[in-house]
């Protein structure tokens, strides 16, 4: 049995499936969002729903030097 707070795999995956659907890096996916952007929404804050919780999730593991950790999940190109 996964603790509560595990960290959902599927989130994680969405990180590099799901563009910033507005704004100076509309097209851009989620995870590859620069950390300055990141910055300036969690001062001001991340949107409502689904986005919101993906940015957030993206800012935390870039601010913590985690993103190693996440690459294997980054899909495979041709």
């Amino acid at each position: 049995m996964e603790p509560a707070n595990a960290p959902n795999p599927e989130i994680l995956k969405e990180l590099f499936t799901t563009k910033m659907p507005f704004g100076k890096h509309e097209g851009v996916l989620i995870a590859d969002l620069p950390i300055y952007y990141l910055e300036w929404f969690a001062a001001k804050g991340f949107p409502q729903g689904k986005l919101g919780m993906l940015m957030a999730t993206i800012f935390e593991i870039k601010q913590n030097g985690l993103t190693e950790l996440i690459a294997p999940l980054r899909p495979k190109r041709n």
